[in-house]
């Protein structure tokens, strides 16, 4: 049952303890139960915004063109891919020193070079998850919260304990979705082997894509 479907059910029931109310006296635990209906809609709501709706095109996709076989590789025989491991990953990718680069830069560059910045650090970690055969993993391209002016590059993995923030540029560890509130780690489109999509709840902040197309992902918005 996805989050519309979950949405439908809760109004159903809504409607249903409404006409309940109407037809009998009313109760203060008629009323807390209605309060409590009405905040989980609305906590379902607040999770819907963060879904993805499938596009056949980006604005990054030309500039993200050096990457594109790395994100459609074929999908490895999935192995034991750990937090720890996750983690040692991310934490060898975060002591990276930050350096802008005006393109995509392969997993193998950013290992040889001196500096990488977040998109090249982001695909170095998908390449090294998706190599061991994680799936639900994501590349996320959006803002690191709403004031910024720059757009950045993170991971999602979508795991059975739930969604998670990989981030080696800022952070030495991956956590927990629902942590970041709706004001950090706000997306704006996400990649995922041959798939692509833009971010059901972003658009107030989706700029048109021919500005959008004109920007690489780290620089000046």
């Amino acid at each position: 049952m996805g989050f519309p479907d979950v949405a439908q059910w809760v109004l159903m029931e809504i409607i249903i303890i409404m006409i309940t109310i109407s037809l009998q006296p009313y109760s203060l635990r008629k009323a807390s139960v209605l309060g409590l209906v009405l905040f989980c809609l609305s906590c379902l709501s607040a999770f819907a915004q963060s879904n993805y709706i499938p596009v056949s095109a980006t604005p990054y996709d030309r500039q993200m063109t050096r990457i594109h076989s790395i994100l459609t590789a074929p999908e490895h025989k999935q192995q034991n891919v750990s937090f720890g491991l996750v983690n040692h990953w991310i934490g060898n990718l975060r002591s990276i020193p930050y350096g802008f680069s005006m393109e995509w830069k392969t997993p193998d560059e950013v290992q040889t070079s001196s500096f990488a910045d977040c998109k090249g650090k982001a695909v170095a970690l998908y390449n090294a998850m998706h190599s061991r055969g994680a799936d639900n993993l994501r590349l996320v391209i959006g803002k690191r919260s709403s004031s910024s002016r720059k757009t950045h590059a993170w991971l999602e993995w979508t795991t059975a304990a739930g969604t998670y923030i990989l981030d080696p540029t800022i952070n030495w560890s991956a956590f927990r979705a629902e942590r970041t509130g709706r004001t950090a780690y706000i997306p704006l489109y996400a990649y995922a082997g041959t798939k692509k999509f833009r971010a059901a709840g972003s658009g107030g902040l989706l700029a048109s894509n021919r500005l959008l197309a004109g920007r690489h992902v780290a620089s000046q918005m």
